[in-house]
């Protein structure tokens, strides 16, 4: 057995406990953010599972205003080193400046990402079970209505018809398509 048979493994391991665990903080972050529901039981999981590595930097990095800076700093940290370790494992070093942005573009994907699937599976649940209320779908409206409200502003009244979702999702992929690639070119000028 030589090292690049266990490198693929050693890639899916870190590649996936390291997404899970950013994805937790981000949500977190963006969850308390939007003012959902603390004790809501996805909540409260998700503040049990971050809690005792922010506990740690927050004694560093104190908060800016409203914004959590701490889950920022948190995620972009563990960003760096899981996009780092995996790069290493495929043979490729990068530098710091180059690694950072390449880090940040794919917080800004799995941010835009969160709220693609969030109103998607809003969307879903209100044709399915109108009306109905559970702790997701809870969580989903408190984290999605900020950007459907703004998005019902310049949406005409269509009889009925919320369009907002649609138009939303529209927003975030071209989103993804204007704000990724720049940052991704940046990363590998850099390098």
């Amino acid at each position: 057995m030589n090292a690049s048979y266990l490198a693929a493994p050693a890639i899916f391991i870190i590649d996936s406990l390291s997404s899970l665990y950013i994805l937790a903080i981000m949500l977190r972050f963006l969850l308390q953010w939007s003012r959902a529901e603390f004790y809501n039981p996805i909540s409260q999981f998700l503040v049990k599972i971050t809690h005792p590595i922010l506990k740690i930097v927050r004694r560093y990095v104190p908060p800016i205003g409203k914004i959590d800076t701490s889950s920022v700093v948190l995620a972009l940290s563990l960003q760096m080193l899981a996009d780092f370790s995996v790069l290493y494992l495929k043979g490729f070093t990068v530098g710091i400046g180059a690694l950072a942005i390449l880090s940040l573009g794919n917080l800004i994907a799995l941010l835009i990402n969160i709220y693609i699937y969030a109103v998607f599976a809003r969307a879903i649940l209100s044709w399915l079970n109108p009306g109905s209320f559970n702790s997701a779908s809870s969580l989903l409206h408190s984290l999605t209505e900020p950007l459907l409200d703004t998005c019902r502003k310049f949406i005409p009244d269509m009889g009925g018809m919320d369009l907002s979702p649609l138009v939303a999702l529209m927003l975030l992929q071209l989103a993804k398509m204007v704000i990724l690639p720049p940052l991704h070119q940046l990363a590998s000028l850099i390098s």
